[in-house]
């Protein structure tokens, strides 16, 4: 069925008609809030930019490559005038439940929004039906729609929109449903009536500071992402560190510790999408069969999955660390064993300081 267009975006009264719109139409394509946010991120800009500086961000040079762009929206697209934010809860199971490291140091933990199907493309599609939802009711309309696969600053946006607040953590926190959601956007040049932002209820609570492993969080807002296990297992190519092997237990692929204990996720709910639901057994997979995975069978099990992005051989890596910290057996040594001769150095190395553990205990 048609929608009635709106036959002037200029006036004031059809721009919040048209907000609410958009809002119900967010609702029926499944996400669970939608926010609207002007394009001012000074403030955001100047701790991103002291983050930056301090060299924080280690080996992500993409975050300093794109100069303003991050920080400004029309310097990313000209003429963007508002920022839709989006927020899509991923919780597969009961909170109680999510993200907690299995006691069974011979199972491996994946952090929870990488178990089941890549979120980028299902948000990407939703996002693009609801820019044609609007398109067909109002024109001109430019936009562009983003699922973490340009330069924005999605949380600082987020937060203006009204989505939640960057916590200690620097997640976002939302008070109804905690932090186990993903966020996305649609640059638009529509002069919408913009959110108030949300405020910040963190408080005097610190129990992500004192939770994390290495304490990669230095001071309530600041992450070191050099000491960040989702960092270390995800986003360094390299060698792992020694000095956070230890610390990494049997996480394989991120790390959700930080979350896990934030008392607002006692209000998370469970998502009804399928596709994030866990696949592979990767909820409790068992590390030595992962180990066993061939570069092929790595591919073909993670395919549609954000765990494929990091490649067969950090995949090794990763989980060689969490076989080293894992309880000494003769299956985890004969399996360490049959990666000794792998031909790449990155995986060697970690095979042999996990081999090394075994030894010395």
């Amino acid at each position: 069925m048609p929608v009635n267009p709106i036959a002037n975006k200029t006036t004031a009264p059809n721009m919040i008609e048209l907000s609410q719109r958009i809002r119900a139409w967010a609702t029926e394509l499944g996400f669970q809030q939608l926010g609207i946010a002007d394009t001012e991120l000074s403030e955001h800009e100047t701790h991103f930019k002291n983050w930056l500086a301090a060299g924080l961000h280690g080996e992500m040079d993409y975050m300093q490559r794109h100069g303003t762009r991050r920080c400004r929206p029309a310097d990313l697209i000209p003429g963007t005038r508002r920022v839709i934010s989006v927020r899509m809860d991923y919780l597969p199971q009961p909170s109680e439940m999510s993200g907690t490291t299995p006691e069974n140091p011979s199972l491996g933990m994946v952090s929870s929004y990488a178990r089941g199907r890549d979120y980028h493309k299902l948000m990407r599609k939703r996002l693009q039906k609801l820019a044609m939802r609007i398109s067909d009711c109002v024109t001109p309309f430019a936009y562009r729609v983003f699922v973490d696969s340009a330069p924005v600053l999605e949380k600082a946006l987020a937060e203006k929109a009204g989505l939640g607040w960057i916590g200690k953590h620097s997640n976002l926190v939302n008070r109804q449903s905690g932090s186990w959601f993903f966020l996305g956007e649609i640059y638009t040049d529509l002069p919408l009536p913009v959110d108030d932002p949300a405020n910040d209820h963190c408080g005097v609570c610190v129990k992500c500071i004192d939770c994390c492993p290495t304490q990669a969080i230095i001071a309530p807002y600041q992450v070191d992402a050099r000491r960040c296990i989702s960092y270390l297992t995800i986003e360094l190519r390299g060698s792992i560190p020694e000095e956070f092997r230890p610390l990494i237990g049997n996480r394989i692929f991120g790390c959700d510790d930080c979350q896990v204990v934030c008392p607002w996720n006692r209000f998370a709910q469970s998502s009804g999408e399928e596709d994030f639901a866990p696949r592979h057994g990767l909820d409790s997979p068992d590390l030595i069969e992962l180990f066993h995975w061939t570069e092929e069978q790595f591919k073909q099990r993670t395919q549609g999955s954000a765990i494929r992005r990091i490649g067969h051989a950090c995949w090794l890596r990763n989980i060689s660390v969490a076989l080293g910290n894992a309880s000494r057996s003769e299956k985890i040594i004969e399996a360490l064993k049959s990666r000794l001769h792998h031909p790449l150095e990155v995986v060697r190395e970690h095979v042999e300081w996990a081999l090394k553990q075994h030894m010395i205990r």
